[in-house]
């Protein structure tokens, strides 16, 4: 991209005032963020009013030191991107969600951003098993050959790229596109640094952030529409009431795509996310074939219909998310609950936290038994030690 053009569109981005609605109009009334700054202050006022027409006549002090700055973070990499509305890049999906950032940053692989996607989003502290829920879905996922788009955050996020990196199929681009909160020269949290270049590597890194841009809070509900309207649909993994996957599902389900939660212990703070989205018309889903079936999703990456769906139809050729014709059932190997087990502590202990003295009225074992017991099974991954000296039966995944 020529400077010029870059610094206009930064520019539009910089001034005060002008929000995306305002950036929005101009655009439309004038085709060009070069057009908007040449037009006069009584054209633009016609447009956004006379303050913000004057606002836009004066340049930001700050602009010249990002343009060099984005231009340098361009020459360092070939896989780097700078994204506008106008790039026929642009994705497509992003152009349909009513607030399309102006501006988007990218690093890895760009055709991603035209492959079907669904995101899975959830919990920053899951409970074991839902981080080995997030994981072994996005594997599925990443073996069906769907896109898994998150957030890059802590616990969830972060145990759904693993996985869909893990279950990139052979000659893939990529598997799993992050979007992030802050600019792409910076990683949060930094624990995902590594993470962060495998992405790179192997998926997409993705931000509407100017670089330097710090881990704000804001900026993190805010790409949560970005994620939801890259994807097909929103898988929640675990989430509690007051989580930011509930935004990003509540923006799924108002662009229209599907919405899929997994059910969890009715004592588990963490499941009451997803027992609410269910509540309100999420769709129950116990394996990844669950979600591949909804979307009509079939093996190697292939749209399919399902003659017994009524009311639904596969994506149509030309759309954002466009598929490939083919009817070959899939048959990837799924996460499934567990059934009872030869061993009768595990099936003692069930699927919900539970403590020592519980566990001890429940078996007939003293608590130092129970306790050599735990450990054996903690140490061969059956059982996760939680806070408050609970203990949980890991499913397996």
């Amino acid at each position: 991209m020529p400077r010029d053009e870059l610094a206009a569109w930064l520019r539009l981005l910089l001034t005060p005032q002008i929000g995306p609605v305002s950036a929005r109009h101009l655009l439309a009334a004038f085709s060009s963020p070069q057009a908007v700054f040449d037009a006069s202050i009584s054209a633009r006022t016609a447009v956004v009013g006379e303050r913000e027409a004057r606002l836009l006549a004066v340049e930001p002090a700050e602009l010249a030191g990002h343009v060099d700055a984005t231009l340098v973070w361009l020459a360092e990499g070939a896989d780097r991107s700078v994204l506008t509305l106008a790039d026929p890049l642009y994705p497509r999906a992003l152009l349909e969600a009513p607030d399309p950032p102006l501006v988007l940053f990218a690093q890895g692989q760009l055709a991603l951003l035209g492959a079907s996607a669904i995101a899975l989003v959830g919990s920053r502290s899951p409970t074991p098993q839902g981080r080995d829920n997030a994981r072994a879905f996005a594997l599925e996922f990443a073996r069906a050959g769907l896109v898994v788009v998150s957030g890059l955050a802590l616990g969830v996020d972060g145990a759904a790229h693993e996985g869909a990196l893990e279950g990139l199929p052979p000659g893939a681009l990529g598997s799993t596109i992050a979007v992030v909160g802050t600019g792409l020269d910076r990683v949060y949290p930094k624990r995902h640094h590594a993470l962060a270049h495998r992405i790179a590597q192997h998926g997409l890194l993705l931000s509407e952030c100017l670089l330097g841009t710090p881990p704000l809070p804001p900026n993190f509900p805010r790409r949560n529409r970005i994620i939801a309207a890259l994807a097909r649909g929103t898988l929640v993994v675990e989430a509690a009431l007051q989580s930011g996957s509930l935004i990003t599902a509540r923006l799924a389900t108002e662009m229209g795509r599907e919405v899929f939660a997994i059910p969890g212990s009715i004592h588990s703070p963490q499941a009451r996310g997803c027992h609410a989205l269910i509540k309100q018309g999420a769709k129950l889903v116990e394996t990844a074939q669950d979600v591949l079936d909804e979307l009509f999703w079939g093996a190697g990456g292939a749209a399919r219909s399902l003659p017994g769906k009524s009311g639904v139809t596969a994506p149509a050729p030309g759309a954002a998310f466009e598929l490939a014709a083919n009817d070959v059932p899939a048959t990837p190997t799924t996460p499934t609950m567990p059934a009872a087990s030869t061993d009768p502590l595990l099936d003692a202990l069930g699927f919900d936290p539970i403590g020592l003295d519980a566990l001890s009225a429940r078996t007939g074992l003293s608590s130092a038994d129970l306790s050599v017991r735990l450990l054996d099974l903690e140490l061969s991954g059956q059982v996760a030690r939680l806070p408050g000296q609970l203990f949980q039966r890991r499913g397996a995944a």
